[in-house]
Order: C-alpha cells, then sequence, then structure tokens
C-alpha cells in the first residue's frame, strides 16, 4: 500500500474549488497518477480524520503548446490527476 503522502500531492486553491468546499463539502485535491479511489478515500481518512462518502476523479490531459522561440517545436504541459472528494454528512477539512 502507498503511503497517504505519495498519494496526496497537494490541495487545489482555486475558486471553484472554494465554492465547492464552501456550499457541497467536496474538497479537490491532486493526487498521484496510478491509485484510485478506495485508496484516495483511505488516504484522506487517515490523513485529516473524516468519513469519506464519494469520491470523483477527473485525469487532465496534457496540452501542445507551440515554443515561441524555437520554431515548428511543439512542448507539452504535464498532465495532471484530479480527486473531488466528498465528506460525510458534518465532518470538515480545516486548511488553515
Amino acid at each position: 500500500m502507498i503511503s497517504t503522502d505519495k498519494i496526496l500531492l497537494e490541495f487545489r486553491v482555486t475558486e471553484k474549488a472554494a465554492n465547492l468546499s464552501a456550499n457541497h463539502n467536496t474538497y479537490t485535491f491532486e493526487v498521484a497518477s496510478g491509485v484510485n479511489r478506495k485508496e484516495i478515500a483511505r488516504a484522506v481518512e487517515a490523513a485529516f480524520k473524516v468519513k469519506v462518502s464519494n469520491v470523483n476523479v477527473l485525469n487532465q490531459k496534457p496540452k501542445a503548446k507551440a515554443d515561441r522561440s524555437r520554431r515548428g517545436l511543439v512542448n507539452f504541459t504535464g498532465g495532471r490527476r484530479k480527486a473531488m472528494v466528498t465528506l460525510a454528512e458534518g465532518d470538515k477539512i480545516d486548511m488553515a
């Protein structure tokens, strides 16, 4: 089993993530590639001592970007794997 700190890479702080956490008790994390929903749920429960009710996983594909200094060369931005974790009623993660 992979350790918790290798599964949860970072907490996503965006306007959409802030609205989801305030209104729907859903928190967004960037997670390691190759982990499944059950491993993500166990990692969040172990790290924050909360009960997870649902996990949605999104794979953000890498984008092709033209290199402006070298003509004809295309580079790719890194792809990401994000998890949107909904907590049980009454549980909350304090990120302060």
